[in-house]
């Protein structure tokens, strides 16, 4: 499916009910809005809105989704991990 055609977060991979819940939370309707967007700030602000530090492999999957929508092939999420951790400091 060329991206152009996808009009349903959920039509991205890695992306289910509760995801696409939670980007709506943080004002992410469509899946155009992911391209251009900081997967990193993202998070940050979806554990503002929730008021609790959110699991970080929901970073991996905001990441993947990001990728994805500018052109990157399509990974399951825990592809990112490593550069989650190498980005953060973490081990």
């Amino acid at each position: 499916m060329s991206r152009e055609n996808i009009k349903h977060l959920q039509e991205i991979p890695n992306i289910g009910k509760a995801i696409a819940k939670e980007l709506n939370l943080i004002g992410i309707h469509l899946p155009g809005q992911l391209i251009g967007n900081d997967p990193y700030k993202m998070y940050s602000k979806l554990c503002n809105a929730t008021n609790q530090q959110q699991d970080k492999c929901v970073l991996d999957v905001f990441i993947s989704a990001v990728r994805y929508m500018e052109g990157g092939p399509a990974k399951k999420w825990w592809e990112f991990t490593k550069e989650r951790k190498n980005k953060l400091g973490q081990d």
